[in-house]
């Protein structure tokens, strides 16, 4: 039966917690420090073990680089530190079993450009800090040599770790597999080959695929037997299927780029395969059991979510066992669970904590003895973990994720769906600040999502969002046509309208907000990427309704974007330059007259209000190039933007100190350009 999950249009209500959170701020408090805003967060993931009986988390609490915590749930013995590094943050990990975990590493101090240079390289502690073992190099890494006694040396950078198995009963695998990516330095991959990798000696061994040529993707099961194989060659995709007993690969769909009829999304342990594929006049993506008879997805899906793709994950516990649950996103996430002592753990939790996303994950699951670590957060509240004991009914505090972020004083999202001029439905997120209220107008930043082919909007606590709302203006968040998670007629609506129908969506977003009295005639254009073209854009099209620009990491040179140049370094693949793009965005040999009149660079000399252009000069996605060509456009035409660019930053910025910066820079213009906002 079709499960149907309908949009809630944003959740009310809210619950502070005593035990981890502050009493609620004077109304009339002072502005909070910019630094509160992008600061490092407390805590940056958490997870029980295997057996529910630990739980790890990465924190830079009481140091200055993040590092692997675990505590012993059973004994309350205090926590250890089972890795910390001096130079490098550790920012991912998983549990290979009750004894042992494996972790990346990246240089949370360092820019975002050193991400060029430097890869994460993977690493394995036992949870007791015992044996430590690095597995895959990192990029910039002399090849390590092989110790004393015959252990094996670390893998080369371009090893990638592609899943965790586990084993049925009590048996606790010590393996990974890791997958060999080959190509042209990552950035035109020819093909994945996957292997077993032992996270205690570091040596690797055969893992048997009979692999299709040039096979780039792979999903496995929980036992770690390799289900399906995504294959690319030229114009060409393929999804491959092997099934439990089968012994040879067998073709299920074969399409041009990027056109398969579907995608496989999960494989069970029983020879299921799930995938999504589109339904309905606006071809939304909807998550479907494979028929191997029919060869196609099953007529009827099996979970459809109202106005919105399919995203989300089927949720399990042990091999051999089916889904629990799933967790899906509309315009929030909400988890629907089969079993029923975990669909009432869930509806304790919503009951405590009202108005929140309280997504479970749980050890033991549905058992009497279930552990589950409870991460529960909010429009205002960026999240509060807690752990619950079956067995005994307790919820225990563990840990806030950004202590000092008081709920009350924050803004709250909204979720709106408007039309267009030309009757698009377009999805709308509102930032409003705290004590806004419709009828009193505010200055507003309309924030354009980069990609653009991704979905922007998410009901979270979001900082630069926040950041603004905190000084008072309405922050409006277009999912303008081109993004993603909305169907794909709203995706496919904005191909080849760059500068055009997908630059009217956002300012009949503003339109819209103004007539619902949320904004008043002062507005600013504001996005990072695509959404610093559209910035740019917005001034060229639309002067009347920005009185400024900020643009951060802009794509502002369509031909450069489109061709390259052998003279600058970029990392768009070949593949993307040759089908992508051109399909997208336009293509330059046939369509060169009509790019040039939406392309940033060709058009300064239109761009008259003021703008703020802010650059990393270590971006190889959009390289300062694009950055230099406007700033000289702009000076030829008489219109010197104020500028900034950051050494060793690349597509974003990461150092905190680069946040802070731009924030307050940011900050400063608008104050300047937009005037005093109500607080």
């Amino acid at each position: 039966m079709t499960r149907f999950l309908r949009a809630r249009y944003w959740l009310t209500g809210l619950a502070l917690f005593v035990a981890i959170t502050a009493t609620a701020a004077p109304a009339q408090a002072a502005l909070r420090p910019v630094e509160d805003f992008f600061r490092q967060p407390q805590v940056l993931d958490a997870a029980l073990s295997p057996s529910g009986r630990q739980l790890a988390v990465t924190t830079a609490r009481g140091t200055d680089r993040v590092g692997l915590v675990v505590f012993d749930l059973e004994t309350g013995k205090p926590p250890l530190r089972a890795a910390q590094f001096a130079d490098v943050d550790i920012v991912a990990f998983q549990w290979v079993n009750d004894r042992r975990l494996i972790f990346s590493v990246v240089d949370l101090a360092a820019g975002s450009g050193l991400d060029r240079r430097e890869t994460p390289g993977l690493f394995a502690v036992d949870a007791d800090g015992s044996e430590l073992r690095q597995l895959v190099m990192r990029r910039a890494e002399r090849r390590l040599q092989a110790p004393s006694g015959g252990r094996a040396r670390a893998l080369p950078w371009h090893h990638r770790l592609l899943g965790v198995p586990t084993l049925a009963g009590e048996a606790q695998p010590d393996e990974v597999i890791v997958g060999e990516y080959f190509g042209d330095g990552l950035r035109n991959l020819d093909r994945v080959v996957p292997k077993w990798l032992n996270v205690r000696s570091g040596l690797t061994r055969h893992l048997e695929t009979d692999a299709p040529a040039h096979a780039v993707g792979w999903i496995f099961d929980r036992a770690g037997r390799p289900r399906v194989a995504i294959t690319r060659f030229a114009d060409r995709d393929a999804i491959h299927w092997r099934g439990p007993g089968q012994a040879e690969w067998q073709r299920l769909a074969e399409s041009g780029l990027d056109e398969l009829p579907y995608e496989p999304r999960f494989v069970d342990d029983a020879g299921g395969l799930y995938v999504t594929h589109r339904v309905g006049p606006e071809g939304l993506a909807v998550l479907a059991r494979y028929d191997f008879d029919r060869r196609a997805p099953a007529s009827e899906p099996w979970i459809q979510v109202d106005g919105f793709d399919f995203r989300g994950a089927l949720l399990g516990d042990k091999v051999g066992g089916t889904p629990l649950g799933v967790r899906v996103e509309s315009d929030a996430e909400t988890t629907v669970w089969f079993d029923d002592k975990l669909q009432k753990l869930q509806q304790q939790a919503d009951a405590r904590f009202p108005g929140r996303i309280n997504r479970i994950g749980c050890r033991r699951c549905g058992s009497d003895d279930m552990v589950a670590l409870v991460n529960s957060w909010s429009d205002r509240d960026p999240g509060k973990l807690w752990l619950y004991r079956q067995a005994t009914g307790q919820w225990q505090a563990i840990a806030s994720v950004m202590p000092g972020i008081e709920p009350a004083e924050m803004a709250t999202v909204e979720f709106h769906r408007i039309r267009a001029r030309d009757g698009r439905d377009l999805p709308v997120w509102l930032t409003l600040p705290a004590g806004h209220r419709a009828g009193a107008p505010r200055p507003a930043v309309v924030m354009v999502h980069g990609g653009p082919w991704v979905r922007g909007g998410h009901w979270r606590w979001q900082p630069m969002e926040q950041f603004l709302a905190s000084r008072g203006y309405l922050v409006i968040s277009p999912d303008f046509r081109g993004s993603t998670g909305y169907g794909e007629a709203h995706h496919k609506a904005g191909w080849k309208q760059w500068g055009r129908a997908m630059q009217d969506d956002l300012a009949d977003a503003l339109a819209w907000a103004r007539a619902q009295g949320h904004a008043d005639t002062r507005a600013c254009i504001a996005g990072a990427s695509y959404g610093g073209y559209a910035t740019l854009m917005g001034l060229v099209r639309h002067p009347d309704l920005y009185r400024c620009g900020v643009a951060w990491v802009a794509v502002t040179d369509l031909l450069l974007l489109l061709e390259g140049s052998i003279w600058i370094e970029d990392d768009t693949s070949d593949l993307a330059r040759r089908y992508t793009l051109r399909e997208r965005v336009g293509d330059a040999r046939v369509e060169a007259e009509a790019l040039v009149t939406v392309s940033p660079v060709a058009q300064a000399a239109r761009i008259r209000a003021p703008l703020l252009l802010a650059f990393g000069e270590s971006d190889v996605r959009v390289p300062l190039a694009h950055g230099t060509r406007l700033r000289e456009a702009l000076r030829e035409a008489g219109h010197d933007p104020e500028w900034v660019s950051y050494p060793g930053e690349g597509h974003g910025w990461r150092m905190p100190q680069t946040q802070i910066d731009f924030a307050r820079r940011v900050e400063t213009f608008l104050a300047r350009q937009l005037g005093d906002a109500p607080r």
